[in-house]
C-alpha cells in the first residue's frame, strides 16, 4: 500500500510540474508583445504634414436692422503645418497651424456700398482623430475637435471704419487619409469644416453697425506626410 500510494504522489507531482511549466508558458506568450505592439512601439509617436489648403468659405451674414443683407468673403490658398501625435495606432490628436485673411463684401440689399474691410485669421485647431489600419499603405481617417479663430489686423474700406469681428470657438469636423510610401514618407489628402459664425461691426459714415459674419468655411488640402 505504501509504494502504491508513494507512486501516486510521484505520479501527482510529475503532472503538478507539467501543468506549470505549461501554464509558465501560456503566460509568457500572452505577456509578450504581439507583432502590431512592436511595429507601433518602433515607431515615433509623432508626425507632422505641409500641406497647400484651400480655404472656401460661405458667403453668408447679415447685417442688423436692415432685411436682405447679406456678406460674401474671399477665398485663399494658404500654406498650412499639422503636428499630430499618435496615442496608438487608431487613436491621434492633431494640431493645425496657418493664417489666412479675408476680404468682406457687402452683398444682398446692401451691394451697392461694396467692400466693407479686410481682416487676418489664425484659426489653430485640435481634432482628435481615429486612423483605420486595415488597408495597407492607405491609412483613411475621421476626426472632430474645437478651433478657436482669432482675427487681427482688421481695417475698413471706403466709407468703413473701425472693423472688428470677434474671436471665436467652433466646432470642427475632418476626414482624410495619408497613402505611406515607404515607413516614414506619405501623401496626404484633408478635408475639414469649421463652423465659425462670429459677431462683427464696424462704423459707416460714423455711424455703428453691427451684424453676424457666417463663415463656415472648408478647409480642402493635400501635401506631405512625414511620420518620424
Amino acid at each position: 500500500m505504501k509504494g502504491n500510494w508513494m507512486g501516486r504522489a510521484a505520479l501527482a507531482a510529475g503532472l503538478a510540474l507539467l501543468a506549470g511549466q505549461a501554464f509558465a508558458a501560456d503566460l509568457e506568450e500572452r505577456m509578450a508583445p504581439s507583432e502590431a505592439a512592436v511595429d507601433f512601439a518602433a515607431q515615433s509617436p509623432w508626425q507632422i504634414r505641409v500641406r497647400g489648403l484651400g480655404v472656401i468659405t460661405n458667403d453668408s451674414g447679415s447685417v442688423n436692422g436692415i432685411p436682405g443683407s447679406d456678406l460674401s468673403y474671399t477665398d485663399t490658398v494658404i500654406p498650412e503645418l499639422d503636428i499630430s501625435y499618435f496615442f496608438t495606432d487608431n487613436i491621434a490628436a492633431e494640431l493645425i497651424l496657418g493664417t489666412t485673411y479675408a476680404n468682406v463684401h457687402a452683398d444682398g440689399a446692401i451691394e451697392g456700398l461694396g467692400k466693407v474691410g479686410k481682416a487676418w485669421l489664425l484659426p489653430p485647431t485640435v481634432t482628435l482623430q481615429y486612423h483605420f489600419t486595415d488597408f495597407g499603405a492607405f491609412k483613411p481617417y475621421v476626426g472632430a475637435g474645437v478651433n478657436y479663430s482669432l482675427f487681427y489686423e482688421q481695417s475698413g474700406s471706403g466709407r468703413f471704419s473701425n472693423l472688428d469681428i470677434e474671436n471665436k470657438v467652433g466646432a470642427a469636423l475632418q476626414v482624410g487619409f495619408d497613402y505611406m510610401l515607404d515607413d516614414h514618407w506619405g501623401v496626404n489628402f484633408d478635408v475639414k469644416k469649421i463652423f465659425l459664425e462670429p459677431k462683427w461691426k464696424v462704423d459707416f459714415d460714423g455711424a455703428p453697425l453691427t451684424g453676424k459674419a457666417k463663415l463656415n468655411p472648408w478647409l480642402v488640402g493635400a501635401g506631405v506626410t512625414y511620420r518620424f
